[in-house]
């Protein structure tokens, strides 16, 4: 299972806000009756959670998926392009909703022409629209204009790929430093935001680049004409009727305004003074303005990406606010493009979706599914969780959640009723006690043993933790807060963000112990030793007790045998310890990430995360960043029972994808998996 304490491998971020009711009455932790395995029929189904969220799934509306959408364009049939900037795609979303992947791979970089998806870009940007329905794309790390026919073919414009520069020039005789945002005027000519150059540039039709405005690499708040002019990474641009060019210059906090001379005069903000005041041209305030668009009476809309609202600036520049839509804090919107009749289109990249606003005002997601989190006990899709999480299962048929973000130990039934029986969301802390009373910091793990006691990797207090039935929390070893290396019995041993958990049958556990690179080994009365590895040493090697080394072990399981099972995150691989302390490499090859099944080495994982066994030895694995679930047999073949590598995004029915699957728990022939803000139930006839 994943977390991003102490060491984040993934730059995609939970920017996660939580809130939660008091805790209700703790009932014992294993007080249901015993259940069979659910039935039903093959598929995918939520337990408890959101399944919105991140992905580059494509689909109609809700079923499809968006990670980063950055940059957003309208052609005159209504079909929306968008810059899916992480993802490094260009999407197109019908007037229905309807969203195809035009050109790019999802989760791919490059800087490949070509067509569709053997096209490569770099952090695509900004996009526009030309009246021959031409897409022009600021393709921002690759350093160019790139051009995309409604066929999806992909030639670079302007620009050399993965050359930073700013001479002018024609075609790839030219050079640009980071555009982010491009924009077609009356006569067909392009201008861009060259963001780290600091300039605005203009192409023509015939691909000549010239510099419009500002002075190569020199920032600055200056107005005036031409090279005279100073901008301070400029970002969106948009351009009215009469062809003037309208620029979020990003950490001047002003919007600018440029004529096709070269003219530069700032229409609304003042220079270096930030804020979210509405007014009239310098007595307003910005903060970070990012995206821009025109309508046909000459109202501009602003996006910022710090104070997540939508602002509008009339032709008088006098500055408004427009109310967020009903049911959100924030737009945490990137940019905004208009149509021909007044309706707004929204890439709200921090809730991974394209909005759309008519001119009477009414907000609608378009396309994209919004994940919706939080700490909220309930039933199904009305509970909310933080983000990734831990799971165990218990013989009764419950699920236990360690529910990270929130700082709480969660319950799930197989009827997806979710309560909180330890914690209280929001707090952290490292208090024993009893229910609400008791405090975690980031628990990374869960694990249940036959009498129903759950231990807790409690990560950022680099401690294990014991929940017995009655819900009372003690700390069984490690001391909170004080992070090192010692075996030791109870509060004399030491940790370092030990981020995963499992018991076996005698009551022993067995802790991935990430930041010191080893796998500790817990007797029942808190009495710590490692098992395999050297402490803070990282490596691949396999070997007997401290001659092996991990590389940041991220989950562990234990078979009834006594052999442990460790998803080793950074190797790529699942590495097996016998109750000897012998370790060998059970399935992948040391820093050889991919997605192959096949036979032991010859098999490929990238970021492994989870790992759980069934009662036949056969070994899941949670593929986090292949957005798969493996299966390993004793024999060390290992296949692809659910999702396809490199489509992410969670969808559920018959045909399943995932998203980012951390920790996995078996139940009879069903895995109940969690992914990011959700605990799924897939059932495939496990054993």
């Amino acid at each position: 299972m994943m977390n991003s304490v102490g060491f984040s491998i993934f730059t995609l971020s939970l920017a996660l806000i939580a809130c939660h009711s008091d805790s209700p009455a703790i009932p014992p932790v294993d007080s249901i009756s015993p259940m069979d395995a659910p039935s039903g029929p093959p598929g995918l189904e939520l337990l408890a959670g959101d399944i919105g969220g991140f992905g580059n799934l494509d689909g109609e509306g809700a079923a499809a998926r968006f990670t980063d959408p950055k940059g957003v364009a309208v052609d005159s049939a209504g079909n929306l392009y968008v810059a899916d900037a992480n993802m490094h795609t260009i999407r197109k979303v019908t007037a229905a909703g309807v969203v195809t992947t035009l050109a790019g791979m999802a989760g791919v970089l490059g800087r490949t022409d070509g067509t569709g998806a053997a096209a490569r870009f770099f952090t695509p940007i900004g996009v526009a629209i030309d009246s021959a329905g031409d897409l022009y794309v600021a393709d921002q790390n690759n350093h160019a204009i790139r051009k995309v026919t409604a066929a999806g073919v992909v030639t670079t414009f302007a620009g050399k790929l993965d050359e930073q520069g700013s001479t002018d020039g024609t075609g790839t005789a030219a050079r640009f430093h980071g555009p982010s945002d491009v924009a077609v005027d009356s006569a067909g000519n392009f201008y861009v935001t060259d963001q780290f150059g600091d300039t605005i540039r203009k192409i023509t039709a015939a691909g000549v680049v010239t510099t419009l405005a500002g002075m190569a690499e020199v920032s600055g708040s200056t107005d005036g004409t031409g090279a005279a002019a100073r901008f301070n990474q400029p970002t969106g641009l948009a351009i009215d009727r009469a062809d003037n060019i309208y620029v979020a210059d990003l950490y001047t906090n002003v919007i600018r305004k440029v004529t096709t001379a070269g003219v530069v005069t700032t229409l609304a903000g003042t220079a270096g003074m930030s804020g979210n005041t509405d007014g009239t041209g310098a007595a307003a305030r910005f903060n970070h303005p990012r995206g821009v668009a025109v309508d046909g009476a000459g109202d501009i809309y602003i996006t910022e990406a710090t104070n997540d609202h939508l602002r509008k600036i009339t032709a008088g520049g006098v500055v408004t606010t427009l109310p967020n839509p009903e049911g959100s804090s924030s737009w945490l919107a990137s940019a905004v493009e208009v149509d021909s009749t007044g309706t707004l289109y929204v890439a709200d990249s921090g809730n991974r979706a394209i909005r759309k606003i008519t001119a009477g005002g009414v907000v609608t997601t378009l396309a994209g599914a919004v994940g919706l989190y939080g700490s909220t006990d309930g039933t199904g899709a009305a509970a909310r969780i933080g983000g990734d999480c831990g799971l165990a299962a218990s013989n009764a048929g419950n699920i236990y959640v360690a529910d990270s973000v929130n700082s709480t130990i969660r319950r799930a039934t197989l009827t997806g009723a979710l309560t909180t029986l330890a914690g209280s969301a929001t707090m952290p802390g490292s208090t024993d006690g009893t229910g609400a009373a008791a405090r975690f910091n980031y628990p990374g793990d869960v694990a249940v043993d036959s009498a129903g006691n759950l231990y807790v990797a409690d990560v950022s207090n680099h401690v294990i933790r014991k929940v017995t039935a009655d819900g009372v929390v003690t700390t069984l070893a490690g001391t909170a807060g004080v992070m090192g290396t010692e075996n030791g019995t109870g509060a004399a041993a030491r940790f370092n963000y030990p981020q995963s958990v499992a018991v076996d049958s005698a009551g022993d556990l067995y802790a991935a112990d990430t930041g010191n690179h080893v796998i500790r080994k817990i007797t029942a009365a808190g009495g710590v030793t490692t098992l395999a590895g050297a402490m803070g040493v990282s490596g691949s090697s396999d070997g007997t007790g401290g001659l092996a080394r991990f590389k940041f072990p991220y989950d562990v399981a234990v078979d009834r045998t006594g052999n442990v099972y460790v998803a080793e995150r950074l190797n790529h691989t699942i590495r097996k310890i016998t109750a000897a302390g012998v370790v060998t490499t059970f399935a992948g090859a040391a820093g050889m990430r991919g997605s192959a099944d096949g036979t032991g080495a010859a098999a490929r994982f990238y970021f492994p995360s989870g790992v759980a066994l069934d009662n036949a030895g056969n070994v899941y694995v949670g593929d986090q960043g292949n957005s798969t679930i493996r299966k390993i047999t004793p024999a060390g073949d290992t296949s692809t029972i659910m999702g396809v590598a490199g489509m992410m995004g969670i969808r559920l029915g018959p045909e399943p994808r995932l998203a980012y699957p951390a920790s996995l728990a078996i139940i009879g022939d069903s895995i109940v998996i969690s992914d990011t803000y959700a605990i799924l139930l897939f059932r495939h006839g496990a054993q």
